[in-house]
């Protein structure tokens, strides 16, 4: 059996399409193998920025101790904790517990109810409550009022607005004739 050219030529073409497929599939391989290089290199680019930003953090924290300690000390008086401040066990926590001595100093209280025998709260304006630092007295919130909260927002928001406002309102006065007078001789001498 004899083969004629166009046959071979068409087995020919055959051949190099049959290459060219294998050839594109092998670039394929390559290229899918190089994208995955190129994300496991940017999963590590990122992770080494966040160690980075993780060790600044640290070396900032470590670098400002010796200011904090300065703080601690002349701001706050904070101090480290010592051996004697730490308990052994419950029974010392139970220790720590007991009843107020004859003399000791009443706790601050910032609210009360005074319950009456009856049973009922007592009028809580017999005596107005005192601040526990300055000893001055505070004046509660009550829903009893004619003007709801938002009124009174409102309103200390429109007074803090003007206060803080730039642009003052006029001030118009009437001038007395000596003020006129000298204002009229001061346009005059402009004037000339």
């Amino acid at each position: 059996m004899m083969m004629t050219g166009s046959q071979a030529r068409s087995l020919g073409w055959a051949a190099v399409l049959a290459m060219c497929f294998a050839l594109v599939v092998i670039l394929s391989f390559k290229v899918h193998a190089v994208k995955s290089e190129v994300l496991l290199a940017e999963r590590q680019i990122l992770s080494l920025e966040r160690e980075n930003l993780l060790l600044e953090t640290e070396f900032e924290t470590r670098a400002s101790q010796r200011q904090l300690a300065v703080w601690n000390a002349v701001e706050f008086g904070y101090g480290a904790p010592r051996a004697d401040q730490f308990l052994e066990g419950e029974r010392q926590l139970a220790s720590l517990g007991q009843r107020r001595g004859p003399d000791a100093p009443s706790p601050i209280r910032l609210a009360r109810s005074d319950v009456t025998a009856d049973g009922d709260i007592a009028s809580a304006d017999a005596e107005p409550m005192r601040s526990p630092l300055s000893g001055a007295p505070v004046t509660l919130a009550s829903a009893a009022r004619e003007k709801d909260a938002g009124q009174v927002f409102t309103e200390a928001f429109g007074d803090f607005l003007i206060d803080a406002s730039p642009i003052r309102a006029a001030q118009a006065q009437t001038l007395s004739a000596s003020q006129q007078r000298a204002a009229s001789m001061s346009a005059k001498g402009m004037g000339e």
